[in-house]
């Protein structure tokens, strides 16, 4: 058993709180994936760069099934999902890690156009992802409020996040219409990440950081920052949480389930 963690824009370096990774070659059936070992005494734990090392995928270009295979592969069964986020009420803190509870992907694509699955071709394994418990697990959010409490990592509440395909960012009215229909943040990754590793039977989490306010018509105090600022200013927070994960967290039981008309 291991866990994993998924990191983006706000990590460049094969490094966490001055450990160095080791880097890993995964086979895969859509080609070979690097994963990051976290040095730990007594299970494996793995750091994936979701754009590369160097950054190097839009995320438009992210491999999304060959990572998800992969994490497999090394016997992920609890997996962090991070990003950097535009927040899209000002009720919602900057810079402080926030729990996902819920996502709004309505069209449930990969970048591609393909469907969000890991099921291209009929198989024996293939199957419905049946949402029992939803999308995040309840039993790795109680390990992260009480992670990010030992590690003095204040946790900025729970959002509701949408995935919005990049690479171009969002529009004022598109950003209003995500405001509308329930959404507190939204970025261009971690949607298809939670949703592949589900199917997978893997108990997936996700804890993203504000770097910037998406509010249509409201002056951003922070607007005036470079993205590399802001990004290093949401990660500091967001690399302690990461951390603790990986040296901490436990594996916990899947509570969605595959329907598969063969065998259920």
């Amino acid at each position: 058993m291991s866990v994993a963690v998924v990191v983006g824009s706000a990590f460049q370096s094969p490094t966490l709180a001055g450990k160095e990774l080791q880097p890993v070659q995964v086979p895969t059936p859509w080609g070979d994936v690097c994963l990051y070992e976290y040095p730990h005494e007594t299970r494996p734990g793995y750091v994936l760069f979701r754009h590369g090392l160097p950054h190097t995928y839009l995320p438009n270009q992210i491999p999304y099934r060959a990572h998800t295979h992969a994490l497999r592969e090394v016997g992920c069964e609890a997996l962090l999902v991070t990003s950097s986020v535009g927040v899209l009420t000002l009720d919602v803190p900057l810079f402080d890690p926030l729990l996902v509870s819920d996502l709004l992907m309505p069209e449930n694509r990969l970048p591609d156009g393909s469907a969000c699955s890991m099921f291209q071709e009929p198989s024996p394994e293939h199957g419905h992802l049946v949402l029992d418990e939803g999308l995040f697990s309840k039993g790795l959010n109680e390990q992260l409020r009480t992670l990010a409490s030992e590690a003095n990592v204040p946790i900025g509440g729970e959002v509701v996040f949408a995935y919005v395909g990049g690479p171009r960012t969002k529009t004022s009215a598109e950003n209003a219409f995500w405001a509308a229909v329930g959404a507190q943040v939204n970025s261009m990754t971690l949607g298809p990440e939670v949703v592949l590793a589900n199917e997978y039977e893997i108990a997936t989490a996700s804890v993203v950081s504000g770097h910037k306010y998406s509010v249509p018509h409201h002056d951003d105090p922070f607007a005036q920052e470079t993205i590399a600022s802001s990004l290093e200013r949401s990660h500091r927070f967001l690399e302690a949480l990461v951390v603790a994960f990986l040296q901490h967290a436990k594996p916990v039981p899947f509570k969605n389930r595959l329907y598969r008309f063969h065998k259920d």
